[in-house]
């Protein structure tokens, strides 16, 4: 950093040289709206704001972390997978409905948007996938951490006759996104509820 910020994960700070300045903010969206908002939705994340000369490294137990550039556009990325945005970027949340409740995560989620790079997490090297008109995408719920472009989501169940027998995928319930944009998943599943099903 040369005289700039960024906000990250509290606590996520593993090494730094140079002078910087550390002060605790917290996330889901700036101002009272933001504070109200996260009250709201439960989409709440404790951010650091960190500013300074040097170069500052960021971690968290050990995850992949992958840097999306935004050009004005918007990320939905789900909070637990977030580690640092440039300061310039807002964030804020999102309703997803039942994609949310089936991760486990609630019905929000958050978004980035504006000019810069956000750093997200995954659990293994991230896979981005491309969703375009003709091809629509199908993602576990448990795998999914971000998704941008104009993508439309929707939530449907794998649930057959065949479940019921215990000759079914295992896959109760999946995410289709459907539009042009990317989609960002892990290589392994986290605990969903949707997985319990």
């Amino acid at each position: 950093m040369t005289g700039d910020a960024v906000k990250a994960k509290n606590g996520s700070m593993v090494a730094y040289d140079g002078q910087m300045a550390f002060k605790k903010l917290s996330g889901g969206g700036e101002g009272i709206r933001g504070m109200v908002t996260r009250r709201i939705t439960g989409e709440q994340m404790t951010v650091m704001e960190v500013r300074g000369q040097g170069t500052c490294w960021f971690a968290d137990r050990a995850s992949e972390i992958n840097l999306v550039s935004l050009q004005g556009d918007k990320l939905y990325v789900e909070s637990s997978n977030l580690l640092a945005t440039d300061a310039g970027l807002r964030t804020g949340t999102s309703f997803t409905g039942l994609r949310g409740a089936s991760q486990g995560n609630g019905l929000f989620t958050t978004t980035v948007e504006g000019h810069g790079q956000a750093a997200i997490m995954s659990d293994g090297p991230a896979v981005v996938l491309r969703v375009s008109p003709q091809y629509p995408l199908i993602v576990d719920p448990g795998a999914y951490i971000a998704h941008q472009g104009n993508v439309r989501q929707s939530f449907q169940s794998g649930v057959t006759f065949r479940t019921f027998l215990g000759e079914g995928g295992g896959e109760a319930f999946q995410i289709r996104f459907e539009g042009d944009g990317l989609v960002y998943v892990q290589p392994s599943e986290r605990n969903t509820i949707a997985g319990d099903v």
